[in-house]
């Protein structure tokens, strides 16, 4: 990875050692103290956020940006409420075992949780506070009316399962797969592409993912500034079906009936899958395509390892996460652009894989009301705020508002001290419900996002056609879903 001036943080990249007053950011293992289960001490006092003054939490997260900011700026949080919080953070995989081992305990070694809506939230809702309790307390800060500040989408896909309106999570960060550009080089060959391609080859609205690729094949053959053209995160892992979902989707594809209802709220049983209908083996056979363009090296990258070729001009676009913005510009500062990605015969969609923060529901009544001022003030405007300017990183709002603040309107554009904001244009597009990419969310997900990228893998060095790699994927998906899931039952 190179190294970013700015230490900007990845979604799934932590920098080692950061400290903060009241907080030890440690890798994993036992917090000594936490196991004990009395319940924290109220103290009377009219401010509401200094009752539960003394208390220690434990907050287990995914090593993501907004903690790491959180964790190297956490003396705000103690200075207002007292409570101090040591913060654990692990690999996504390990975080969810340990959640898992915890909430099935009974105990609450961690109060706080990151709950990824495909791993822990989607299977483990059972075992999180719905958070309407609190945010209504009268003795508590907050309402649950505040809720709506919250992007909708993200509202939506981070914070509930179930139509029922409960809320287990708020959403606390929102990478968002958009369209990363040489700006630079795209305004110097603008002319003489538009005149061999026949299209305008600046991205915009009306770009198609046949554009794309065709833009993919010009940069290679054309541009000497640059190896490839396009390259893609087509690892066998998780980032492949990312990638892939977002043409899915814009053919008009999906991986269950309803798909958009089921990545926004959720299902237990989402029927059978589609993977093999008519649309979705056509965006298999064009993302085919589209591999078969782009740098070789794709099959071997994640989001961190595309990331980090086009940083080093290798290619002359990409779809990555949007928060690669800060690393971007720290390297090849002012040279990228960034707008919501292609559209298909269907639409643009643009993959979110946001997560938000909730509470064990083991808590005791006491616990549950300290871990909630942490949400609160981790999720509120002015520590998002404070996050998008962190040298240790830090993630992009969640909360509508902020994005309405003039400090950070005047960040949209260069020069800017909050880097990750010059793709808000191309967020607040990707974000409409229209727009919106939204996997699954079920509790068997884990196990399908393997099929999916397993199966992908297999078409991408030709042991599978698109048309089987789509039928078989739809049977593996039709298996797992089958066995349902029993945490949810």
């Amino acid at each position: 990875m190179i190294e970013s001036t700015r230490r900007a943080v990845s979604r799934r990249r932590l920098l080692g050692g950061a400290l903060a007053g009241g907080a030890a950011l440690a890798a994993g293992g036992a917090l000594g103290g936490c196991t004990s289960r009395a319940d924290a001490r109220r103290i009377d006092t009219d401010d509401r956020w200094r009752q539960f003054e003394g208390t220690t939490l434990n907050f287990i997260s995914e090593n993501t940006a907004p903690t790491a900011a959180i964790a190297a700026n956490l003396q705000p949080f103690t200075d207002l409420t007292g409570i101090n919080v040591n913060i654990v953070t692990l690999e996504l995989s390990a975080m969810v075992q340990k959640v898992a081992l915890d909430l099935a305990s009974g105990q609450s070694q961690y109060q706080i949780i990151y709950a990824d809506p495909y791993q822990v939230l989607a299977p483990y809702s059972k075992g999180l506070v719905d958070l309407r309790e609190l945010a209504d307390d009268p003795t508590l800060p907050g309402q649950s009316a505040e809720f709506g500040d919250f992007v909708p989408v993200q509202m939506d896909a981070a914070g509930r399962f179930g139509d029922d309106g409960k809320v287990y999570a708020l959403p606390y960060d929102c990478p968002t797969m958009i369209w990363h550009y040489r700006k630079d080089l795209f305004d110097k060959y603008r002319d003489r592409m538009a005149a061999e391609l026949g299209f305008d080859p600046m991205p915009g609205d009306d770009s198609t993912w046949e554009q794309y690729l065709a833009l993919a094949r010009w940069f290679t053959d054309n541009a000497d500034e640059v190896d490839y053209g396009s390259g893609h995160q087509a690892k066998q892992h998780d980032s492949l079906m990312c990638d892939f979902s977002n043409v899915l989707w814009a053919y008009g594809g999906d991986y269950f009936e309803g798909g958009q209802e089921i990545g926004r709220l959720g299902a237990v049983d989402p029927g059978r899958c589609t993977l093999n209908s008519d649309t979705a083996i056509e965006a298999a056979r064009v993302y085919q395509r589209l591999l078969d363009v782009a740098d070789p090296a794709s099959s071997t990258w994640e989001w961190d390892g595309l990331g980090a070729a086009f940083r080093a001009e290798r290619l002359a676009m990409c779809i990555n996460w949007h928060e690669y913005a800060a690393d971007n510009e720290s390297v090849l500062p002012g040279k990228v652009g960034y707008a919501r990605l292609p559209k298909g015969p269907s639409r643009s969609a643009n993959h979110y894989g946001g997560c938000g923060i909730g509470i064990s529901g083991n808590t005791m009544p006491n616990e549950r009301k300290a871990a909630w001022l942490f949400l609160k003030w981790a999720t509120d405007t002015g520590t998002q705020l404070s996050n998008l300017s962190s040298d240790a990183g830090g993630g992009t709002p969640t909360r509508q508002s902020v994005y309405a603040l003039p400090e950070v309107r005047a960040a949209e554009q260069r020069p800017s001290d909050m880097p990750n904001m010059l793709t808000a244009s191309a967020v607040e597009q990707a974000w409409q419900p229209e727009n919106s990419g939204l996997r699954p969310k079920i509790p068997m997900w884990n196990e399908c996002d393997t099929a999916m990228y397993t199966q992908l893998s297999k078409m991408l060095v030709g042991d599978l056609s698109p048309d089987a790699t789509m039928r078989e994927a739809a049977e593996r998906f039709d298996r797992i879903t089958a066995r349902g899931w029993v945490a949810a039952g």
